[in-house]
């Protein structure tokens, strides 16, 4: 049996003390915040989307970068692991639309109440409102670099002996949940390397002076292409939502890992297909039936069957028809142009928004020098990380929290 400390009480840190402990280990949970998982209650808009409930070859492909390292984790403790855990745990779960999994109540307080269970019943310590300021190690006569864990300086200066330490820190996405990079520093001071971080699955800001006016409208069933100059970055359908400074929802926020290396150097181009069930000749055929049905009313009083209301005005705006003409006077070189306005409606996205609104964090401590079956560290033995603190993310649908569940899974049991 080894003394093991896990660092952060977030997914990946609680799912971590869970599998060292039902391994038989003695296990210390480290939480600086007053609660374990304040990052988890405001994810999916506080429903929580657990995992995606498809196969690992799927995790795989929705995985952003170190698809590879991911191979023996995914596998070790799959999305159907995943729900089997929460249902055993006193959790009923639902899989939604795209595979998505969240609990049947709807509320993501029950996925913390499920996890603080497993750990009571393992009989992990838990220690809110503490702070780990360092990681200590020792020299060692054993393989690797001949350096060991041998405990944890928490903030108050004090020391805690340990066999084996587990990184589960977060990465700089919602600070105020507890994610400030305490886990790159830790790695840093070791001598480990730490990729250049970002935020990831974030909104995107816009340049043109009407966005703030559509504000609050969401669209749904829409294509959203993304381009730079003629090359073509991302093409996605589903839904997004306008703010005041530019756009968000599950379409924009996969993009932005997509397409966030070209935006850092320029502005570029978004499309939005308004109507991407009919082609071009279609929906002129339905705007033709539209201004045939009340040939005598103005421009602007015929549309609303065609598009929301919030989006009328800028629509008349973009278009160049006044919103007065009747629509019996409207050419068909102006109704082709409402048709190209429609399939192509027009952004110039800026720059993304910032670790406050990122859903997770690019970057962090390199994969290359951790073993991908274990999680530890190939430097120092005894060291471990898992979850956001690692150089992982993955796209939007659950997949970012089934790399925290499994690479904890994986690192909680890889302890000797």
């Amino acid at each position: 049996m080894s003394k093991v400390i896990v660092i952060g009480g977030g997914a990946a840190g609680m799912m971590a003390a869970i599998a060292a402990a039902e391994d038989g280990h003695q296990v210390t949970l480290l939480e600086k915040n007053e609660k374990l998982g304040k990052k988890i209650y405001i994810t999916g808009k506080g429903r929580c989307n657990l995992t995606n409930n498809c196969e690992v070859e799927d995790l795989l492909e929705a995985t952003c970068v170190n698809q590879k390292f991911l191979y023996s984790a995914f596998y070790g403790f799959t999305s159907q692991d995943t729900i089997e855990f929460f249902e055993n745990s006193g959790m009923k779960t639902k899989t939604e639309r795209g595979n998505r999994v969240f609990p049947v109540s709807d509320h993501s307080s029950d996925v913390i109440l499920a996890l603080n269970r497993r750990l009571k019943e393992c009989g992990v310590r838990i220690c809110l409102h503490t702070e780990a300021a360092g990681i200590l190690t020792k020299e060692s006569s054993g393989e690797k670099s001949g350096v060991c864990v041998c405990g944890v300086r928490k903030k108050d200066g004090m020391r805690l002996e340990a066999d084996a330490v587990i990184v589960a820190t977060g990465g700089l996405s919602y600070a105020s949940t507890g994610s400030t990079g305490d886990g790159y520093r830790f790695a840093k001071e070791l001598g480990l390397r730490v990729t250049e971080c970002s935020p990831s699955l974030v909104p995107i800001e816009a340049a043109e002076e009407w966005v703030p006016r559509l504000q609050g409208l969401s669209l749904r069933n829409v294509e959203v292409t993304i381009l730079d100059g003629k090359k073509e970055l991302y093409r996605e359908f589903g839904e997004m939502l306008f703010t005041h400074y530019g756009v968000t929802g599950p379409l924009i926020l996969t993009a932005s890992s997509v397409i966030q290396k070209k935006l850092a150097g320029h502005p570029l181009a978004m499309r939005i297909n308004l109507k991407p069930a009919l082609s071009e000749e279609q929906l002129d055929a339905r705007i033709l039936r539209e201004f045939e049905a009340a040939k005598n009313k103005q421009f602007k009083n015929v549309i609303g069957t065609l598009y929301p209301a919030k989006l009328i005005p800028v629509i008349i705006e973009l278009c160049g028809i006044p919103e007065e003409k009747p629509v019996h006077d409207i050419s068909k070189e102006e109704r082709k142009h409402l048709v190209e306005i429609t399939k192509q409606f027009p952004l110039t996205l800026t720059r993304l928004r910032g670790y406050n609104e990122a859903v997770v964090t690019r970057g962090g401590v390199s994969v290359k020098e951790i073993d991908p079956g274990t999680m530890e560290s190939k430097k120092i033995s005894g060291l471990y990380f898992a979850g956001e603190v690692l150089d992982l993310d993955a796209v939007t649908g659950g997949f970012n929290l089934q790399i925290a569940w499994a690479t904890g899974h994986a690192a909680g049991r890889g302890i000797r």
